[in-house]
């Protein structure tokens, strides 16, 4: 027979969770939230997973909500384990992913009063979440239906937002009485408001007098709906479509290759290849170049157009559209003139120039972290979904073309710290096979992220380890320090592997060390087995670093 909670604030919970469909529950393991973690393993409707580091759960839930597109819920007990979903919850805040997060905690009185695992959890994460509530103890008065009413707007505000929100939840001894019968609840009437939106006649005048338009594509899920609609813009050469490996936009008439093609602008070059109307989509943007391009560029006009954020990335927004854009671009196509501008014609030929450059270097390299992209590019199968970890995997994906796979990376806050979570958690919810490319030091820091029982064997990982944050080998500055400082305490050398990792998680283990090796590896790599499986290439030692200058170098030599 089944047993659920007697905590009337949690079977509350519990109901108006299945009304409105979140049914992912990631739980971390404690006492205080017990009544959560049996209330929700209780029942059938609900899918639970137990993840022990709770800073590893939380990123395990946002990829399960990238994946899954809807909220999914995570809980913890009381005390640090809270504190430990903040990076989770800034990366879902700025990358528009709806977490809610429901933490267990110490009745309200008991707060600094040095009981045991006891901080201020309420309004804990308020600098970077659309909500923080907390519920009443059931012994307070009307908690029943004030509780309701605030889980209620918590859950609207998750999926309004597209973000973290946050419920506290105070939670009295007994923890575990337990009942075998649940009342019934009446049906909640849900107020999620969709917006509607007309194009101000001022753009559309805008747009029609403009000669120079530039749509710039961030951080994005793929959009079918986008994808078709900026097709129809750019089919006859009226605009120019900028977008990266993120932006999962696909179309062979879209510049998807931003470092590439503006690397080494000049001054004049920026006045040249300059927008006059600026149209930005999605969120962050890898390319710190095309930033440098566009804030010396300063565009007449720039929209943004996003339903939560409006970023002046570049120091010249003028209008901030708050839609989602395929709204905005599906109401503007009735209205404005697609007529050819010479605009589009003067990036084709810079890309020609440059896609031919590009190819010419691939000829001469020699195995490195590059001659490793180059080839992984042309090796995964179509079916995978393909997650980066942050810093030097993302930075070297804008470069190569890996067709029409769907691209991930954690670009809200740019860290490393849950790469390997949130690619896991992804895979976990997600019909088609996951492959996670990472860095080394980004793997060892989130080896947690392994450390869950759900894990697909049709998963792979792909570790490129060059011994160190070779990034900052690469990008300007570290190198005007001591190169022992920079060794130990920034790029952080070290002679790591991850063969006895793969083993302790239950997945295979291949390692390869030079280019014969590397592509014989590939062409077995992702034929199914039963058991998920990582692949280290080993580029300790090589000329990483200087590989990547000497590409940017070639491409100027024009």
């Amino acid at each position: 027979m089944k047993k659920y909670s007697s905590k009337r604030s949690i079977q509350v919970l519990a109901n108006l969770l299945q009304q409105y469909n979140i049914l992912d529950v990631v739980i971390s393991p404690g006492s205080r939230n017990a009544p959560l973690a049996i209330h929700f393993s209780e029942m059938d409707d609900f899918n639970c997973y137990s993840i022990v580091d709770e800073r590893s759960a939380a990123f395990v839930a946002l990829g399960m909500a990238m994946s899954e597109k809807k909220p999914v819920a995570i809980t913890c007990t009381s005390g640090s384990a809270a504190a430990n979903y903040y990076p989770a919850i800034t990366e879902a805040f700025y990358s528009n992913i709806p977490l809610l997060v429901l933490t267990a905690d110490r009745p309200t009185d008991y707060v600094d009063l040095f009981d045991g695992q006891t901080i201020r959890q309420n309004h804990l994460f308020q600098q970077h979440s659309y909500g923080d509530f907390q519920l009443l103890e059931d012994s307070k008065d009307n908690a029943e239906d004030i509780n309701s009413e605030i889980i209620k707007k918590a859950i609207e505000l998750c999926f309004e937002k597209k973000g973290p929100v946050h419920i506290n939840i105070p939670l009295e001894e007994p923890l575990y009485e337990l009942v075998s019968e649940l009342p019934t609840f009446p049906v909640v009437e849900k107020t999620i408001k969709q917006k509607e939106y007309e194009v101000p006649s001022s753009l559309i005048a805008e747009w029609n007098t403009s000669q120079r338009i530039m749509i710039l594509v961030g951080t994005k899920d793929y959009s079918p709906e986008l994808e078709n609609l900026l097709t129809q813009l750019v089919k006859n050469h009226s605009v120019v479509v900028l977008s990266e490996a993120n932006s999962n936009l696909y179309h062979e008439k879209f510049f998807r290759h931003i470092d590439r093609y503006i690397f080494g602008f000049t001054e004049q070059d920026f006045k040249t290849y300059a927008p006059d109307l600026l149209i930005t989509v999605g969120q962050n943007v890898v390319s710190k170049k095309v930033k440098q391009f566009l804030r010396a560029a300063k565009p007449k006009q720039h929209w943004h157009l996003d339903e939560i954020w409006q970023p002046d990335t570049y120091f010249c927004l003028t209008h901030k559209i708050e839609v989602k854009p395929e709204l905005f671009f599906s109401k503007l196509l009735n209205f404005i003139t697609l007529e050819p501008r010479p605009y589009y014609n003067l990036w084709d030929v810079l890309r020609d120039k440059k896609d031919k450059k590009h190819q010419d270097f691939l000829n001469l390299i020699e195995f490195s972290d590059f001659y490793f992209f180059s080839r992984v590019s042309e090796s995964i199968p179509e079916n995978y979904n393909i997650h980066f970890s942050n810093s030097s995997a993302i930075r070297y994906a804008q470069l190569f073309d890996f067709g029409k796979r769907k691209i991930y990376c954690n670009r809200g806050t740019s860290g490393i710290d849950g790469s390997s979570s949130t690619a896991m958690g992804f895979a976990i919810k997600n019909q088609n096979p996951t492959l996670l490319v990472t860095g080394d030091l980004s793997f060892f820091y989130d080896i947690n992220g392994l450390w869950n029982q759900y894990i697909p064997p049709f998963t792979r990982i792909i570790i490129f380890n060059n011994g160190e944050g070779n990034i900052f080998k690469i990008i300007p500055g570290p190198g005007n320090a001591n190169s022992n400082t920079v060794d130990e305490f920034i790029s952080t050398k070290h002679h790591k592997n991850a063969e006895f990792l793969a083993k302790h998680f239950g997945f295979s283990y291949v390692r390869v060390e030079d280019d014969g090796t590397l592509d014989r590896v590939l062409a077995n790599f992702f034929k199914p087995d039963t058991q998920p499986k990582i692949l280290e290439v080993n580029t300790q030692g090589k000329t990483n670093a200087d590989t990547q200058k000497a590409y940017f170098n070639f491409l100027k030599e024009i």
